[in-house]
C-alpha cells in the first residue's frame, strides 16, 4: 500500500504538495489517516512530472521521504503544471530496491498504483507475461505487481491505437479480475500522458483504498485540480472519488466521474 497525489493547473511548485500543504505527501509518509493495510510508507518515494520535450521525468529513492536532505529545497525549486508523486509502503515479498519505487514512467506515460494483487507470483504474473509482447516485458525492471500493471496498460494502449488512458486501465482491470477468482486486488492507479490525469479507486474482493480530489481550494491555484490518497488541506474542500470509478481531468474542462 501506498499514498499518492496528482497536480494539474497552473504551475506549482512540489514542495506545495510534499511539504506545504497542512496534511502534505511527506506527513502522509510517517503518520497516514486512511491506510488500510500498512502503518507508515517508509520503503522510499518518487514524483514525476513532464520536462524537456514534454517527456516524462521521474526522481525516485529506496529510502523514506524524511530522509533525503537536498529533497526541501530541491522541491522549493522545481515547477510544473503536472505532477505526480508517491510515498511507497512495500507489500510483503517485494524489495525495497529503487526499481520497484514509484512513479514508473515509459514514453510519454506516468504511472503509479496505491494497492496489491494477491496471488501475484506466480500466477497472475504468469498471467500477464502470457499476453505481453517481448518488447513490453523488457522494459519491466522491477518486481513488483504495479509495474506489471503498467506494463499490461501499456500493452493493451500498443494492442489499439484507438484505446484511450481509461479504456486501457478499464481492460486491464476486467482482465485481471477474471483471473483473481476469489483474491484480492486493490486497484488505485493514477496514470497520464502529459495531457490528462486518469485516476482510479476500485477493488476486487476487498475494500476501496481511500482517493479523494478538489478542483476549489484556495490553497491551490485557480483552475487547479488535485487527486490524493487523503486529503491535503481541509477536508471540506475534497470529494471522495465514489468506490469502483474513474476520475478524468483534462485541463479547461471539469473532472468527471466515469463508472467502473
Amino acid at each position: 500500500m501506498c499514498r499518492h497525489v496528482a497536480y494539474m493547473g497552473p504551475e506549482l511548485p512540489l514542495s506545495e504538495l510534499l511539504f506545504a500543504a497542512p496534511h502534505a505527501l511527506a506527513l502522509q509518509a510517517s503518520s497516514p489517516e486512511e491506510l488500510i493495510y500498512a502503518r507508515v510508507n517508509a520503503d522510499g518515494f518518487g514524483f514525476g512530472w513532464y520536462g524537456e520535450g514534454d517527456q516524462p521525468v521521474v526522481y525516485r529513492r529506496a529510502d523514506p521521504i524524511w530522509q533525503d536532505p537536498n529533497l526541501r529545497q530541491l522541491a522549493r525549486n522545481l515547477y510544473a503544471d503536472l505532477w505526480l508523486a508517491s510515498v511507497r509502503s512495500a507489500t510483503p515479498g517485494f524489495s525495497g530496491d529503487v526499481v520497484n519505487v514509484q512513479p514508473f514512467a515509459f514514453g510519454d506515460l506516468l504511472f503509479s498504483h496505491n494497492g496489491f494483487i494477491e496471488d501475484f507470483r506466480p500466477a497472475i504474473r504468469r498471467q500477464i507475461q502470457n499476453i505481453m509482447e517481448p518488447d513490453v516485458e523488457a522494459e519491466i525492471f522491477g518486481t513488483t505487481d504495479s509495474e506489471f500493471l503498467f506494463a499490461l496498460m501499456r500493452q493493451f494502449l500498443l494492442d489499439d491505437a484507438d484505446l484511450n488512458l481509461e479504456g486501457a486501465m478499464i481492460e486491464s482491470f476486467s482482465t485481471i479480475q477474471s483471473w483473481l477468482g476469489s483474491q484480492r486486488a486493490l486497484l488505485n492507479v493514477i496514470l497520464s500522458d502529459g495531457e490528462r490525469l486518469v485516476a482510479s479507486r476500485y477493488s476486487v474482493n476487498d475494500q476501496c483504498a481511500s482517493l479523494y480530489y478538489t478542483s476549489d481550494d484556495d490553497c491551490f491555484p485557480e483552475g487547479a485540480v488535485v487527486i490524493a490518497s487523503e486529503p491535503l488541506t481541509d477536508r471540506e474542500r475534497w470529494r471522495s472519488v465514489p468506490e469502483n470509478h474513474i476520475l478524468v481531468v483534462a485541463a479547461d474542462e471539469p473532472p468527471e466521474l466515469l463508472a467502473l
